[in-house]
């Protein structure tokens, strides 16, 4: 029975190690999806789930009204935000992306929806935001497809071989009729604290299957807290990036993966910074891993909406609408907020509780692929995102 055992657990992190990571990246317990495209660019996606604060996020400190709505967060330059123009602040659980501000190699869109609205259902949201449709109702396209798979359907050369997923689902931005292909781990790494002490006791003279183990159990809990930030929600942002990067470094062109943690219905002062922080970690490795290439990627950070203006009794935010997406990469123009901010006057707001949006965030993707891939217009609204209006160019990839 420990023969069995032992085995198939060397066998698990052995396929872990051949894929080119150890079984510590959450490729295992998170999706990490990867294509191939012609040419030089690379595109990233980055999915937060949980709906994003942008308010708190890209904090619009130069209007007068955000502090009478949000009397207990951390505000401002004494909440550590920093300026980013004349009227708005980046929290300060992002502060180590302000040297990629200053270079021109981050942007924001703000007052951002897709076409959701109303019943404020995370997985009615995320499945419009990854299938790229039209229904203010939410849900996927006809065709229950996402809008990266139809972005490569547009693209020539591309190859099932270097195209696939790793994680233990499959992310709807890549599911479709393009050629990709998906591995997942046929079993769950969450064993009891026995089996965990029994696994470490057999690798403990074995360094490199010792590692990958303790890693892949979580059980390394000695590992020093950064920032606030828990060891696993710092390994699986960096793992997750890492991967991402090293694959973009050969063949792929095309990343995507989720981070979770951006539901703050309470103490949001304290929840949201550990969400950034793992961003921040995801953002900055990709750039270290990818070296040279980066130059020519964009990433593009997207939530399913944005959260109510005002703050509720538990010192959180609600499920609303409009948000903020975030963007990196040394192909962007950066050192831009893009959209047109519809102020946070009572009259202004969105039924008198959520940010106004002013521009739907699909139209900054579309507008990045084109930049990127020099895709046609006409196939980014017809086939892509159906429907959309792309509007006028906001010049956000250099």
């Amino acid at each position: 029975m420990m023969s069995d055992v032992v085995l198939n657990r060397r066998r698990l992190l052995t396929t872990s190690l051949a894929l080119g990571c150890s079984a510590a990246a959450s490729p295992l317990m998170t999706p990490v999806t990867l294509a191939t495209t012609p040419g030089d660019s690379r595109l990233v996606v980055i999915v937060l789930r949980g709906a994003m604060d942008g308010l708190d996020v890209v904090q619009p400190g130069g209007d007068r009204h955000l502090r009478a709505y949000r009397g207990d967060l951390s505000l401002g330059e004494e909440g550590g935000a920093q300026p980013l123009d004349n009227l708005f602040m980046l929290h300060g659980a992002l502060g180590g992306l302000m040297p990629l501000w200053q270079a021109g190699e981050l942007s924001f869109a703000h007052a951002v929806s897709t076409p959701y609205r109303d019943r404020r259902s995370h997985f009615d949201g995320q499945d419009l935001l990854e299938s790229g449709g039209n229904s203010p109702d939410g849900g996927m396209t006809p065709g229950r497809d996402g809008w990266l798979n139809r972005m490569l359907s547009l693209m020539p050369d591309t190859d099932s071989r270097t195209a696939f997923a790793v994680g233990r689902e499959n992310l709807l931005l890549l599911t479709g009729k393009a050629p990709h292909s998906s591995w997942s781990p046929d079993s769950d790494l969450e064993l009891s604290p026995q089996a965990q002490l029994l696994l470490s006791v057999i690798y403990a003279e074995d360094p490199l299957f010792r590692t990958a183990a303790e890693t892949a159990m979580d059980i390394s809990d000695d590992i020093e807290m950064s920032n606030g930030m828990t060891p696993r929600a710092a390994r699986r942002a960096e793992a997750l990036a890492a991967f991402a990067a090293e694959q973009l470094s050969l063949d792929s062109r095309v990343a995507a993966f989720s981070l979770n943690g951006w539901d703050t219905h309470a103490n949001q002062f304290r929840a949201l910074p550990n969400a950034l922080e793992e961003l921040e970690t995801a953002i900055l490795t990709l750039k270290a891993g990818l070296g040279p290439v980066w130059e020519n990627t964009t990433v593009l950070c997207m939530t399913e909406f944005g959260r109510t203006v005002r703050q509720n009794g538990n010192k959180g935010t609600d499920h609303g609408t409009g948000g903020a997406a975030i963007f990196a990469g040394g192909a962007l123009r950066g050192r831009q907020v893009l959209g047109k901010w519809p102020g946070l006057s009572e009259d202004a707001l969105y039924k008198n509780r959520d940010l106004m949006p002013t521009s739907d965030v699909r139209s900054y993707a579309a507008w990045a692929m084109r930049g990127l891939f020099g895709l046609k217009q006409n196939d980014l609204e017809g086939l892509v995102f159906p429907g959309l209006d792309m509007g006028n160019d906001p010049k956000m990839i250099a």
